[in-house]
């Protein structure tokens, strides 16, 4: 490979080194479909290139053995793309379909009031859901008064 010197970048002057798809799985003694299944879930980044001109990098390469050691050590996909992107991804909301089955949580504030919240679709922890139900008890409190006479909010 020749180089012009008036146009040179780090890129050109160190090639990094690439593997095929089934360079990468002998590699990491993962395989090609597991690979694949990475890809798609955002757990590896995709290749440079497309389809058969694909090349991996020694990202990918650090990635999948990343993910190798995290499984091999019992962790979850999902709790492995956590500590791999430092964030939750998002949950697509399900359908509602004929026989499916949701856990809603009920708080009643008070006769005739009552509360049905869905963890999950609101994407609240169990902590989290306590919290709100007392904020929601302790706003009824401060609107009833004490006494069971109403008063305004201050705000």
């Amino acid at each position: 490979m020749s180089t012009d010197t008036n146009n040179t970048t780090p890129e050109t002057v160190t090639e990094a080194r690439t593997y095929l798809l089934k360079d990468l799985c002998m590699l990491t003694d993962i395989p090609l479909r597991t690979v694949r299944y990475y890809i798609q879930i955002g757990l590896v980044d995709r290749p440079v290139g497309g389809t058969k001109a694909a090349r991996y990098g020694a990202g990918h390469l650090e990635q999948l053995l990343t993910v190798k050691k995290w499984t091999a050590a019992g962790l979850a996909l999902e709790s492995i793309r956590e500590l791999m992107h430092g964030e939750t991804p998002p949950v697509e909301a399900r359908a509602k379909t004929r026989g499916s089955v949701a856990v809603q949580s009920h708080l009643t504030v008070a006769g005739g009031i009552e509360l049905v919240v869905d963890p999950e679709a609101a994407g609240l922890k169990p902590e989290q859901l306590r919290k709100f139900f007392r904020e929601v008890t302790a706003v009824y409190d401060r609107i009833i008064g004490d006494d069971g006479s109403q008063s305004e909010i201050r705000r």
